[in-house]
């Protein structure tokens, strides 16, 4: 588990450094925007990528006072979006916002990956890219992250670019909800430039609220996806984040901390089929006597609301289960 060192806590955000044996600093930052788009599913659309983008220019601008995001040169900067859930990030906007910038770079580049039928992850759909590079280029991009494999092509690709068109890289800054593949992920692509560039000084990361579980099939839950679902447990979260869930009964015991990044905002009947799906079986659960306490038990064993007695024996219900089932499918039907 990552480890708290440092923190700033304001109104509007909370910046927590991470401790980790690595050369990539590592930060996780809360929000209210972000508390909200990993905790309701139904966050979804145009505000899904408006909240998202406020969320981007205040670690932005949180960066540049408590991070290493110092002396960015605006000409150096390129954002590179991932097709297609990294454009939700909003960062050309966000750096505009943050920064009063205008005259930074944006790349584009497809990164689709699918599962095989022996279970592993691979890209399928990598066609697409516009990438131009500038000296002495500074990477900024987001995007969700699990298994990894479409950042890890993503970030091979743009290394590769970069020796194609003679340039060299001065850095990545990543933003995710995710886990922690990505900073493994990241690790090794510093490791890398730190060898082929000379004028590269080093890469970041910030988490949205929290370093999230990632499911594979050894996971122990009644409902999960593999290599997919992001998890409340085991994670490492922000006291923001984990206080935030008990504000609602659905938020701790929801599947994933975003369900599909693309189709959230892109396809959006898609989107709510896949989080109805998830409350139909929760509700099936219920049928079969599974209880809200049982259930948070199993899905968020950390929540602190389980150490309460009282709370604990009120919540002993498949009657209320059934309640918040029924009540999420209903948000579904718009």
């Amino acid at each position: 588990m990552a480890t708290i060192i440092e923190m700033t806590v304001t109104q509007s955000l909370a910046f927590y450094t991470i401790s980790r044996p690595s050369s990539v600093a590592c930060y996780l930052v809360s929000t209210p925007q972000t508390r909200a788009i990993c905790s309701d599913p139904f966050v979804f659309g145009v505000r899904y990528t408006d909240l998202l983008r406020e969320a981007s220019i205040a670690a932005l601008q949180s960066l540049a006072l408590y991070g290493r995001q110092r002396g960015l040169k605006e000409h150096s900067v390129v954002v590179l979006n991932i097709l297609r859930g990294g454009l939700n990030y909003g960062l050309r906007d966000a750096l505009a916002r943050a920064y009063g910038w205008d005259a930074h770079r944006t790349a584009f580049i497809s990164s689709q990956r699918a599962r095989d039928d022996n279970g592993e992850w691979h890209i399928t759909e990598n066609r697409y890219h516009k990438i131009s590079l500038p000296d002495n280029a500074h990477i900024i991009f987001g995007d969700v992250v699990a298994t990894g494999v479409s950042l890890q092509h993503a970030l091979d690709r743009i290394v590769e670019v970069a020796r194609e068109q003679r340039k060299s890289i001065h850095g990545f800054t990543f933003f995710t909800i995710g886990g922690a593949r990505a900073v493994e992920i990241l690790e090794a692509v510093d490791y890398e430039c730190r060898r082929q560039f000379s004028e590269y000084v080093g890469s970041s990361i910030v988490y949205y609220e929290g370093i999230f579980g990632v499911a594979d099939d050894t996971s122990k839950l009644s409902i999960v996806l593999p290599g997919t679902d992001l998890l409340h447990s085991p994670a490492t979260l922000t006291p923001e984040f984990i206080q935030y869930q008990a504000t609602a009964l659905p938020y701790a015991i929801e599947r994933c901390a975003i369900y599909d990044a693309g189709s959230r905002s892109f396809d959006v009947p898609e989107y709510l089929d896949d989080v109805a799906g998830y409350w139909r079986a929760i509700r099936d659960l219920a049928d079969h006597g599974m209880t809200y306490r049982d259930y948070l038990t199993e899905r968020f064993p950390e929540d602190p609301r389980l150490s309460d007695t009282e709370w604990r024996d009120t919540h002993a219900s498949a009657n209320l289960l059934r309640q918040v089932a029924e009540q999420q499918l209903a948000k579904t039907l718009v």
